[in-house]
Formats: C-alpha cells, structure tokens, sequence
C-alpha cells in the first residue's frame, strides 16, 4: 500500500489515478493529523508527503514518526524551490524529493525506487 498525504484534493486523486493503474492499493489523506490517527492501523510500503501541509508540516510528520521509531520510504513532494526544504528532507533520509509538477513516470520511479530499498 502507497500512502499519499497532500491537502490539494485535485493532486491528491491524481497521484492516486498514476498509482492505482501501476496496480498499487492507495490509501489517501489530507492532512498529517489524519494520518497520524490512522498511522497505526495501516501497513504501508511508501509514504509520498506534500512538505507544505496544515498544522504539521510533511517534515515534521516524518521527524514524529522517526522518533517513534517508523522508518518507511518516503518521498516528498512540493512545488517550493527552497533548497532549504530540499537538505532537510535529504537529512531526513528521503528515498525521493520531486519538486512539482513532477511527470507521472517520475513519480512511478520514485515509488519503485522506494519501495525496492525496503524490500532490500
């Protein structure tokens, strides 16, 4: 199962439009609260978090999972060319950072990539 977090429902459903015909399962959220309430129920392969969500940030949702000892593939996704956000998520140990719009084959090789170093 792919888990998508984004809170723009249109790149939301069209990430899981790409995913779903690649025959993965996709779970979405719009929210990293969301996410984090159902985090413990779901067993995922991947997760692709938008760095500029709501209340918590894509970064800061990876940081509390990391300290809670989950560490899944995640990919970022944002459309902000901050090179800041970039290194941080890198030091998060991000298994992809697409910067949008990103095409869907990127994304594709993103998951794939991701989901292999889990499986390694």
């Amino acid at each position: 199962m792919i888990v998508i977090i984004d809170d723009d429902l249109e790149i939301l459903h069209s990430l899981e439009l790409i995913l779903s015909l690649c025959g993965y399962h996709i779970k979405l959220f719009t929210s990293a609260e969301e996410f984090l309430c159902a985090a413990p129920t779901i067993e995922a392969a991947c997760l692709v978090v938008e760095i500029h969500l709501g209340e918590i940030s894509g970064l800061d949702l990876i940081r509390a999972l990391h300290a809670e000892g989950c560490e899944l593939p995640v990919i970022f996704i944002t459309g902000s060319r901050d090179e800041l956000h970039r290194r941080r998520a890198t030091e998060l140990g991000c298994a992809g950072f697409l910067l949008k719009p990103f095409s869907a084959e990127r994304l594709i090789q993103a998951v794939r990539k991701a989901i292999g170093s889990k499986l390694n």
